[in-house]
């Protein structure tokens, strides 16, 4: 936002529509005022800023503007234009205003002064741009209304037309923004994410809020509750005293016209009104017998069926009037009268003067017959082109409907006139130029200027304007005298003036091209406009009586010399509108087919208009045979189904079918051929062959290319392929990458399904794919194709990073129809934000795209083999014969490194993930490889205690078959990274060779049990870590699988039966297992080294008075990290305390404690399948009455405790007599081998001499434990020469934690393990420079959502959301016992430091004694507590 949007609380102006445009530019950065004609001095006196204000001759430079402005760079398609028109100069903007509203650009408001019904009515003609409309009825609300469009334009992408009521000159006062609440409510609104699927009408209504500071409905009702007579309005027509005067009256008022929802619309009127009046506050009505309001109710399904009336309302003398009560009065008794849908002056009904200076319009009041082209068509013409307008025949003849008429009604006679003027035209030409050559010729300076002028701008309407050859006939007058070279300019004046020269019949003429003349104007190559009405209630009949109908659009298109339009006034006006123009712009002759269905009543044309070209008997389209490519453009999203069959048939239209026509001698003389050249017409041909292939295709190809991260992407496509096979089409589907991009321009029918990575990026498998498409210059005019986008549309909640939502979909969309690919439907956008996720969006799209296709009719069920249903998880668990699947075979198979989907979700109970490493992923599919497949495997390690041969197991392991590293993970167990699939059983056999396991490591089970490591109570560290073992133990799985697929008859540790897999059963579990993981943990007051509230179920150790013994423990359920961005259903969530049981009951509780949950969790939405989730929908009461019935005893109260911190002791702690412990910090728990640091190294030379044990912590550290005092001093000594005893570090760096991210983890949106460190470089300088390098701070980052290193409940927390994108949690307590809030979203590494530093520097300099960070940002009201997850989203 301007800094300079909020300096004055009033705003004087010398008009409003100075104020209009001097306030909208101001309110939003990067905005552009455009002033155009007798605007600028008005506006000029405002915006003084010359580089904020453009001056503009003519509105038509606006486009110009458009074209200009770069937003290729996403940090520049935030711009915005905000410009003032004229009412008359809209028309002209219909092309930009359509494109804008197609694809992406600059964000454009247009701020329209209305005075006059004449110009609302210029205002609505543009009502099917794609354009938003809104109305302002008063001075103020119209300064409010241009910064809630200008917000809303900008937020949406989609072009506002804002009018407002035009005002005399004099000194207003406006009321202006320097409220702070006003201020930061319009910037929040702008700060905040889009909603899904977020319309025009709900942008400009919050938008209008946050700038008046209170919503405004924008569309209304008043008057009374059962009213009779309802009036439909747009604007304020009538008062609410008036209504209210009148009894039986209700007014829906519209403030936004477009886009207008029949919904809400029929929502709006009251189910007792028996009569619906459109009350439309226009000067014509384009048809002269229905305004656009009227239109709009017929649009409306109406339960309870009104009469619809249509009453206009002209100007009066005194301009745009409101109605009196009076007035209304007597327009309702009329109304009244009416008992069938009808149409009526309101202004004379009620005794209003009408304007005088405008000319009466013809007015049908019947409500029914046959609509005329003076009424409709003829109106347009009259609009578009004014005076220039030239109609050659006599288009209000009868034979435009097909009855016969008058030879003056004829084409022939109609170009022969035409053809006439022409040469009379160039006889003046010829003149003038023969003048200005003629040295010997006296002229004036002033004549000889205009006459060169004309002559070298002749055929520009707004330079060869009536008025200009008023001036040019003036200056002939009065030098004629004794000048007689100018006799001849003289006697051809009447044709200074350029004419839109236009031809106007009907149907019939389709029925004998020959015979009636259009052929000669398609092969003159004059500059001739033809206009022929189609009236046929069905386009598609081909006969009348014994003829054969023609479809003369594309047999103008054979010559490949004439623009070619199809439009239809009921459909698209402001795409009438536009053919109309481009016709008349064309240097050559113009063929616009119309379509103007007779019909019983003004509704039945309506209706019969939408359902031609809804269902494709009509199509929209335009040709341009100047432009190639693009030189056809389709404006309707269906095409006629017979469109093929129109070639097929024994017609003239036969001819577009081959590259050379043979027209018969009855149509045309073979000389038309030879003008019209092979070239142009093999190119015609091409175009339409492109249509019927490409939009109406309905045969069997079909290529479906998918890119995806999580896989639903590839469901998509998958289920796009399923429902194109059930339609009898031959299908192929796989990834982007797998397909040969050479054969792309040779596919017919493409669909594209594709997510969306991180910053608005394609998936990596789709990368290749992109690169191709946007590097090649491939013609894929024969390619017809449909988009379909995965993405979240509140992922970036800044509104100048909504072009990251779907934008890879986006961008695939736009360059196909740019390499000249026909779009078949789309693109479709898959929300994750919608109540279904994506497949709302793929319904709609799946719908739109076989409606399209004409293959909404799909196969009966006799006809094709059952589909079995998708697998999901629980099936697969029961399907797997207790956890085996195909495992066995999957890891036996040589040809691929990896498994399928199914098997590595089974490999996850045996404690292995399937990986790839991303950062090689992109350059392998590049080289046609798969992806660089390997295996994470984790160790089930209860405690965290190793021995030193185990340690050396690992580490050993490690070199020879994973990556050369182990993690230290936050589950408090070994992690190898990087083991290939050939050698993961003998991995898995080298970890049981040690005396270790993975089995349940991972999965839908009990996975690794975590215990308190703080070496300050090493005393109590054997029984927790019994406890630990005792728990991991019971609650493992019986199944023999584990040990068939790795271990084969070896001798394994632990006690799990194994037996014959016809005897597998699972007595805890069931063939189900849990509906997802179950995780314990461990603490010991007063440190929270395991941050026990994070888990599932934790026990918190009651210790006697002495502190020395363990009495039993506080038991905790509910604690869980995981949740989506943006998916308020998800959430952390902190546990929450049982009660109490004696120490020899605690195996036992969590037994039942699981079983709970294994009847009771959610098994139809993994997102909601944690017990976090299954505690919030029951609650704890219900929670302990479950667990208690199944123990048979009941909680005890909680006792009381005392955490004060969760980060680990570092360096030598005295514990057991005897016994010392050393901490090494390990940052990340990553050990590896670095260039001067090789810790790997190093830790398993301490290993080889160490005679205790390795105790892994929870936060990723390691504790050479157990060393014997008289050891004391060697072990000092080996670590010393290791540097392992370097503890130098900021206590901020010795409180962090990251998970491992990328490049193996494949959930990361972002760095995490790579990236901390170099974060806490820099946060160091801040740490160091305020004082506070010794004071520990809980800091902690993750690559995704998922929590892996615990961040929600840290005091400063990034998680990833994209490539160097973190949302910034704060708040978290140092205990560990309240979770953060997020504090900034989508933050980069600089706003990361422009954040957190003076937010740091304020804690050293104002914390309490003893105070942690996060108390400190929550007491100073920096971030809202969170002390529950439910309101974790809750800013």
């Amino acid at each position: 936002m301007s800094s300079s949007s909020f300096q004055t609380t009033t705003l004087r102006a010398t008009s409003t529509a100075a104020a209009v445009v001097y306030t909208a530019a101001i309110t939003l950065d990067s905005t552009t005022a455009v002033a155009t004609g007798t605007f600028t001095a008005n506006v000029g006196e405002l915006v003084t800023d010359s580089d904020n204000l453009v001056s503009l001759p003519q509105a038509a430079g606006i486009s110009a503007l458009v074209a200009d402005t770069d937003t290729s760079d996403s940090s520049k398609q935030s711009q915005l234009i905000s410009a003032l028109v004229a009412p008359k100069d809209l028309i002209s903007l219909i092309p930009t205003l359509r494109a804008l509203g197609r694809q992406q650009g600059p964000a454009l408001v247009i701020h329209v002064p209305v005075s006059s019904a004449s110009d609302v009515s210029d205002v609505l003609a543009v009502r099917d741009s794609g354009s938003a409309i809104l109305r302002s009825t008063s001075r103020q609300d119209a300064v409010d209304y241009a910064v809630a469009a200008s917000i809303a334009a900008q937020r949406l992408g989609t072009p506002i037309v804002h009018c407002f009521p035009a005002e005399s000159p004099d000194s207003a006062e406006f009321q202006g923004y320097a409220a702070a609440s006003t201020q930061e409510a319009i910037r929040t609104y702008l700060q905040t994410e889009k909603i899904s699927d977020e319309s025009v009408h709900d942008a400009v209504r919050l938008a209008l809020a946050a700038v008046v500071g209170e919503e405004r409905e924008l569309v209304s009702y008043f008057g009374a509750r059962d009213a009779q007579v309802v009036y439909v309005t747009f604007g304020n027509v009538i008062s609410r005293a008036a209504a209210s005067a009148v009894a039986g009256v209700g007014v829906v008022q519209i403030s936004l016209a477009r886009p207008l929802n029949p919904l809400v619309l029929r929502q709006a009127v009251p189910a007792s009104a028996k009569r619906v009046v459109a009350l439309d506050q226009i000067q014509r009505t384009e048809t002269g017998w229905g305004g656009p309001l009227f239109f709009d109710l017929a649009l409306v399904a109406w339960e309870h069926r009104p009469i619809l009336l249509n009453a206009v309302l002209p100007s009066s003398p005194a301009g745009l009037a409101t109605l009196t009560p009076e007035q209304l009065e007597a327009i309702n008794a009329h109304a009244l009268t009416l008992t069938s849908p009808a149409h009526f002056n309101a202004a004379a009904v009620a005794g209003i003067p009408e304007d005088a200076s405008v000319p009466p319009q013809p007015l049908d009041e019947s409500g029914a017959g046959e609509a005329t082209t003076v009424g409709a068509y003829g109106q347009l013409l009259r609009d578009v082109f004014g005076l220039r307008l030239r109609v050659a025949n006599a288009s209000e003849s009868k034979s435009i409907w097909g009855n016969g008429g008058r030879a003056e009604s004829t084409p022939e006679f109609g170009f022969g006139r035409l053809a006439a003027e022409a040469q009379e035209r160039a006889r003046l030409v010829a003149a003038v130029t023969a003048v200005l050559r003629d040295v010997k010729v006296p002229l004036s300076r002033e004549l000889h200027a205009a006459l060169a002028e004309w002559l070298g701008s002749r055929d520009d309407p707004s330079k060869a304007s009536a008025s200009a050859a008023a001036q040019i006939s003036k200056l002939l007058k009065t030098e004629a005298a004794g000048n007689s070279a100018l006799e001849d300019i003289i006697g051809l004046q009447a044709h200074f003036a350029v004419q839109s020269n236009w031809l106007v019949g009907g149907d019939a003429w389709a029925y004998d091209i020959g015979g009636s003349g259009v052929h000669h104007v398609l092969s003159s190559g004059m500059n001739i406009n033809v206009l022929l009405v189609d009236t046929a209630a069905d386009p598609t009949a081909l006969q009348r009586g014994g003829a054969r109908k023609k479809d003369i659009g594309l047999y103008a298109m054979n010559y490949g010399s004439a623009y070619v339009a199809s439009v239809a006034v009921y459909a698209s006006y402001a795409q009438v509108l536009q053919a109309l123009a481009e016709a008349d712009a064309f240097p050559g002759p113009a063929v616009v087919v119309a379509y103007l269905p007779r019909a019983a009543s003004v509704i039945g044309v309506l209706q019969q208009s939408k359902r031609a070209v809804d269902e494709g008997s009509w199509p929209l389209y335009r040709w341009d045979p100047r432009h190639d490519p693009g030189s056809f453009q389709l404006d309707s999203e269906k095409l006629r189904r017979e469109l093929a069959d129109f070639l097929k048939r024994d017609s003239a239209l036969a001819a577009v079918s081959r590259a050379a026509p043979k027209l018969s001698a009855a149509i045309a003389p073979v000389s038309v051929e030879a003008r019209a050249g092979d070239r142009l017409a093999r190119k015609a041909r091409g175009d339409v062959d492109a249509l019927m292939a490409g939009l109406a295709v309905s045969g069997p190809p079909l290529l479906i290319l998918y890119a995806s991260d999580g896989g639903n992407g590839e469901e998509a496509a998958r289920r796009l392929a399923k429902s194109a096979r059930r339609r009898g089409m031959t299908v192929r589907c796989m990834g982007m990458d797998e397909y040969d991009f050479e054969e792309l321009a040779y596919e017919r029918t493409l669909l594209i399904s594709v997510s969306t990575a991180g910053q608005g990026e394609i998936p990596t498998a789709g990368r290749e794919f992109l690169k191709a498409l946007l590097a090649t210059a491939a013609n894929l005019s024969e390619t017809a194709f449909a988009v379909f986008g995965l993405g979240d549309s509140h992922y970036w909640p800044r509104a100048e990073d909504a072009v990251f939502y779907n934008k890879p979909a986006r961008d695939l969309d736009r360059r196909l129809a740019e390499l000249g690919a026909r779009r078949i439907a789309g693109p479709g956008l898959g929300d994750d934000q919608d109540a279904d996720g994506w497949e709302a969006g793929f319904g709609a799209f799946e719908s739109e795209l076989w409606q399209a296709l004409n293959l909404d009719v799909v196969s009966s069920a006799a006809d094709e083999p059952e589909e079995p249903p998708a697998r999901t998880d629980e099936d697969n668990k029961v399907i797997s014969n207790f956890l085996r699947g195909t495992i066995a075979q999957a890891i036996a198979d040589t040809s691929t490194g990896a498994v399928d989907e199914w098997d590595g979700k089974l490999l996850k109970f045996h404690g292995t993930y399937m990986q790839d490493d991303r950062d090689m992923r992109a350059a392998r599919l590049a080289r046609g490889e798969e992806k660089a497949y390997s295996f994470m495997i984790r160790v089930r390690l209860p405690g965290g205690v190793a021995t030193p041969a185990q340690w050396l197991a690992m580490d050993a392991l490690a070199s020879e078959h994973g990556n050369q590293t182990m993690k230290i993970t936050t589950r408090q167990t070994f992690q190898l990274h990087g083991v290939l699939k050939r050698n993961l059983r003998e991995t898995m056999r080298g970890i049981n060779r040690g005396l270790m396991d993975t089995l349940a490591a991972c999965g839908d089970v009990n996975r690794n049990v975590v215990a308190s490591a703080n070496p300050l109570q090493a005393h109590l560290q054997p029984e927790v870590a019994r406890l630990a073992s005792d728990i991991s133990t019971h609650l493992l799985p019986a199944t023999s699988a584990y040990h068939e697929i790795w271990l084969a008859d070896e001798q394994v540790a632990g006690s799990a039966e194994q037996t014959s897999a016809t005897t597998d059963y699972e007595p805890l579990y069931g063939p189900t297992y849990l509906p997802r993981k179950y995780k314990i943990a461990i603490a010991i007051p007063p440190e929270n080294d395991v941050d026990v509230f994070a888990y599932d179920l934790g026990y918190i150790a009651i210790l006697d008075d002495a502190q020395e013994n363990i009495l039993g423990y506080n038991v905790v359920i509910g604690g869980g990290m995981g949740m989506t961005h943006n998916n308020k259903a998800t959430y952390p969530r902190l546990a929450t305390c049982l009660g109490y049981v004696p120490k020899d009951r605690a195996v036992i509780v969590s037994e039942k404690v699981m079983l709970v949950q294994r009847d009771h969790g959610d098994r139809t939405n993994r997102k909601h399948a944690r017990l976090k989730y299954t505690v919030d929908d029951h609650g704890m009461d219900w929670w302990r009455e479950q667990v208690e019935a199944r123990l048979g005893f009941s909680f005890e109260p909680a006792r009381p405790y005392a955490f004060t911190r969760n980060g680990d002791r570092y360096g030598w702690t005295k514990s057991t007599p005897g016994l010392n412990n050393f901490t090494i910090f390990i940052q990340n728990g990553r050990i590896a081998d670095l260039p001067g640091s090789p810790l790997k190294t190093a830790l398993a030379d301490v290993a080889r001499k160490h005679t205790g044990n390795f105790r892994l912590t929870c936060n990723g550290h390691l504790i050479i434990a157990d060393v014997k005092d008289e050891d004391v001093d060697s072990i000092a000594r080996l670590l010393a020469s290791h540097r392992l005893d370097n503890l130098d570090y900021s206590a901020l760096r010795l409180h962090s934690m990251a998970c491992v991210a990328l490049p193996t983890c494949a959930l990361a949106m972002a760095e995490s393990e790579r990236y901390l460190p170099r974060l806490i470089d820099l946060l160091d300088e801040v740490i160091n420079q305020a004082g506070l390098r010794s004071d520990a701070i809980v800091i902690r980052m993750t690559g995704c959502p998922n929590g892996c290193a615990r961040p929600y409940n840290a005091e400063i927390a990034f998680v990833g959301k994209a490539p160097g994108a973190y949302n910034l949690y704060l708040g978290g307590s140092h205990r560990g016992d309240r979770l953060n809030k997020v504090f900034r979203e989508t933050v980069t590494e600089e706003q990361i430091l422009e954040v957190l530093t003076p937010i740091i520097k304020q804690y050293a300099i104002e914390r309490h004694e003893g105070e942690h960070f996060g108390d400190f940002v929550i007491r100073k009201g920096i971030i809202k507590a969170t002390r529950e997850g439910k309101d974790f989203h809750d800013i």
